[in-house]
């Protein structure tokens, strides 16, 4: 049986202190409701008086059931010189409804005595009897002993003397944390491991990014022997972000041996991604290890030669085991043989010599030649096989669309609007909408006329638009449209090439649009067992 590693997420505290980052009560509940179906075992969900939205997070959550984690309520010691009992923040963890508390201290001599202007001996009654207040008070007690790692190297005795203080005040779990991201993963597996033997009690990691290692310290202190590891799903926190719980639970589970989630959720987790990525409206990588879309990406021919063969030979995991998947990228490194891949899979039966295979094959040369990149645009490919093989029939046309633009005068601000006549099987529609700039507008209003007849195209975001001028020296010029988009559970790209900027991008997202309906249904005839 493998061994339990207690997975501690931070979204919603300490995430929520990233740049860019502002959670509402909304999305703070449905980021709950995620990790929780992920199989997250806590989830800590803010300090409860610390600011008017998270008072009424912390009184819907009373509300609220969860199938797996606890929640936990954040806050610090007592105030120096202060009796627990009449701790204000002490007071509002307890009236917060929350099963558990992380309460953080000091570990650290200069920050006690610098920064928070206190004395040693004062900062160690301070996590005795806050984390004794709270156990006598029925809650589970995580003490996060802020800056030991950097309070190890200063003075090692008192650091340790801090964790001897949470422990004889009945702490559950003691957390090192490595608050600035500065140390090494030699510094935090010998610190650590002198924790482990020095006291009783469970031991727990919280490191930092701010040195690139966040995931490498983790589990560095998990060789060490913690057995909770805590940061975000994403990664992101305060100025570098946190340690990233995407890369570290793969890392640990499916290479170190440990248990962290059901094994059915991890193979979800690149879907719980894209999903809180979505939620947090934040552009996710297409570089983050193990959960991005270029993760499992081949594109040299060599490479992709290989793979096919056995796919160990450039792959370290598989890919569906965090519910990834491979991808062949089309280009001038690639081969031709990645297309027949890509036929293979709308018909097994074709072969290279196939005259269908041929016609497809010289449409993409032909299309590459007039400016289309398929590189990165599968969706767009799939597409085009589909209907070269006429695999396809399109859930709508556009029958006509105009586009007027303007501009206040004697104001800076830019007028557009788009009317776009729509038919689907036989019925039109006539939708006209405003957006800032032409593109926008005529996305407004092709988006508005569909939904319509296809509710499911509300879910679509646009999360990345490219353009780029193919033939530069004239405003005649070519120019080629990318555009990334995604639903809350998948992320596909789609290109356009036209010498009208507004062509190139209606023509990527009506291609956006019929992925999302063709993938939908796809999913639906699979779920009924149809194909």
């Amino acid at each position: 049986m493998k061994e339990k590693i207690t997975v501690f997420d931070s979204t919603l505290r300490d995430g929520a202190q990233a740049e860019g980052i502002s959670f509402s009560v909304e999305d703070k509940l449905r980021i709950l409701h995620t990790l929780d179906d992920l199989g997250i075992d806590i989830i800590e969900a803010g300090n409860p008086g610390s600011n008017p939205k998270d008072i009424e997070f912390f009184e819907r959550l009373k509300n609220e059931k969860l199938n797996h984690a606890r929640i936990c309520a954040f806050g610090s010691t007592r105030r120096p010189d202060t009796p627990a009992e009449e701790d204000d923040n002490l007071k509002k963890i307890l009236d917060s409804g929350a099963e558990a508390a992380a309460i953080f201290g000091k570990a650290s001599v200069f920050q006690t005595e610098q920064i928070i202007h206190t004395t040693k001996e004062e900062n160690l009654k301070m996590v005795e009897e806050s984390v004794r207040y709270l156990k006598d008070h029925g809650l589970e007690v995580i003490f996060d002993a802020e800056h030991f790692y950097d309070g190890y190297k200063e003075d090692r005795d008192y650091a340790l003397d801090v964790v001897r203080a949470a422990e004889r005040g009945g702490a559950d779990w003691i957390v090192l944390c490595d608050t600035n991201g500065g140390c090494l993963p030699t510094e935090i597996l010998e610190a650590t491991k002198d924790v482990v033997e020095t006291v009783k009690v469970p031991v727990g990691v919280h490191t930092h990014d701010d040195s690139g290692l966040g995931t490498a310290n983790t589990l560095a202190a998990v060789e060490a022997g913690a057995r909770q590891v805590q940061g975000t799903f994403l990664g992101f926190g305060e100025r570098c972000g946190n340690a990233n719980l995407s890369t570290i639970v793969p890392n640990l589970q499916l290479k170190m041996g440990y248990e962290c989630l059901p094994e059915e959720k991890l193979k979800r987790l690149t879907n719980y991604s894209i999903k809180m990525a979505e939620i947090a409206n934040f552009n996710l990588n297409g570089r983050e290890p193990f959960i991005g879309k270029s993760a499992f990406a081949h594109k040299g021919g060599m490479h992709i030669d290989a793979v096919q063969k056995d796919p160990r030979s450039f792959e370290h995991i598989v890919p569906e085991a965090v519910g990834n998947k491979r991808r062949v990228l089309m280009s001038e490194v690639s081969g031709r043989g990645t297309i027949i891949d890509r036929i293979h899979e709308i018909d097994p039966s074709l072969t290279k010599k196939s005259k269908e295979t041929t016609r497809i094959m010289d449409k993409i040369k032909k299309m590459e030649y007039e400016g289309y990149q398929f590189e990165g645009a599968e969706s767009s490919v799939m597409l085009l096989m589909r209907k070269e093989l006429g695999a396809y029939r399109p859930f709508f046309s556009i029958e006509d669309y105009k586009i007027l633009g303007g501009k206040v005068y004697n104001d800076s601000t830019l007028l557009a609007s788009a009317i776009v006549k729509v038919n689907v099987d036989g019925r039109t529609l006539i939708h006209a909408a405003e957006g800032d700039g032409p593109v926008n507008a005529l996305d407004n209003a092709l988006r508005d006329a569909l939904a319509n007849f296809y509710p499911a195209i509300n879910n679509i975001r646009l999360t990345d638009f490219k353009v780029r001028v193919i033939d530069k020296g004239s405003t005649a010029s070519k120019v080629r449209v990318l555009m990334e988009s995604t639903d809350g559970e998948d992320i596909w790209t789609t290109v356009g090439v036209s010498t009208d900027v507004i062509e190139a991008s209606l023509i990527a997202l009506i291609d956006s649009i019929e992925y999302k309906l063709l993938n939908d249904l796809e999913k639906q005839m699979r779920a009924y067992k149809i194909v």
